[in-house]
């Protein structure tokens, strides 16, 4: 599975004894918020394949116990599953605390799940704002300060948070869900500041057009389209093109890459420019 996935890296393999071992997580515990679905499932599933065991967490109990059998079914690697409301601090910390508890250790952290509720600024009611600030951001502070430490004693991890191209550029209505995709830059370069010293490095993947559940309940067709012909590619990406580039910035390959944003978006953000 590894080879696989880094032939889609486009890496060569002349030199495997050399080149593999840096995307190798074998031994390493991942846990991917928003796990159940999406872009959290196919990156779930690409940690197993690459040897990590993966603790996923959503709120729909029935996505998570497909997704859980599916990645163990495929790779025979431990998944254990978590139901959280990304919306509630303190279920949040609390499944920080059940994640350690059950896997004993965690290496790796993608902070993938998110909510986009579009409304123009001045329409704008303040539950939706304020919910979405609490899971796309708050959420993520409080997972991140939850694990840390025991990365910290091992002088190692790796946390990733999913942005959106929308964090950089932006689309009408689209204030709230900007602001706190936008704020993850600024987190994830903090971040990597205070923990640098401690082997733990922090970045965040902004993805452009994929085909999610989320775009297809916000977007009709002829936008859809519209998107599609933004990208170079002139399509939108699937989820399993986010993969290569998470199971770049989580193993050792990217040992000496920290408080970067990595654009994952068929450069859709400069045709759109």
């Amino acid at each position: 599975m590894l080879r696989k996935i880094l032939i889609n890296l486009g890496i060569p393999l002349l030199l495997p004894t050399r080149v593999m071992p840096l995307f190798d997580l074998t031994g390493k515990v991942a846990l991917v918020t928003g796990g159940g679905r999406g872009l959290g499932r196919a990156m779930a599933r690409g940690f197993a394949e690459a040897g990590a065991d993966v603790f996923i967490s959503a709120r729909t109990e029935s996505k998570l116990i497909s997704t859980h059998n599916e990645i163990h079914r495929a790779t025979g690697r431990r998944v254990v599953h978590h139901i959280v409301d990304m919306g509630n601090r303190e279920e949040v910390k609390t499944m920080g605390e059940v994640a350690l508890k059950e896997m004993g250790r965690m290496d790796v952290l993608v902070n993938n799940a998110g909510i986009n509720r579009p409304q123009p600024i001045d329409e704008i009611q303040d539950e939706d704002w304020d919910v979405q600030l609490e899971v796309n951001l708050s959420s993520i502070m409080a997972l991140t300060g939850a694990l840390i430490t025991q990365m910290k004693e091992r002088h190692w991890g790796r946390i990733i948070h999913i942005s959106s191209v929308l964090g950089i550029g932006s689309k009408e209505a689209r204030n709230a869900y900007s602001a706190t995709k936008s704020a993850l830059h600024g987190l994830s370069k903090a971040s990597a500041l205070d923990l640098g010293p401690h082997g733990i490095t922090v970045n965040c993947i902004a993805p452009g057009p994929f085909l999610t559940d989320l775009p297809g309940k916000l977007l009709n067709d002829q936008q859809g389209q519209r998107f599609a012909e933004f990208t170079a590619l002139g399509r939108w990406g699937t989820p399993e093109e986010i993969v290569g580039p998470t199971l770049f910035l989580a193993s050792e390959a990217a040992s000496y890459v920290t408080g970067e944003t990595l654009l994952v978006a068929g450069c859709a953000y400069d045709r759109a420019l």
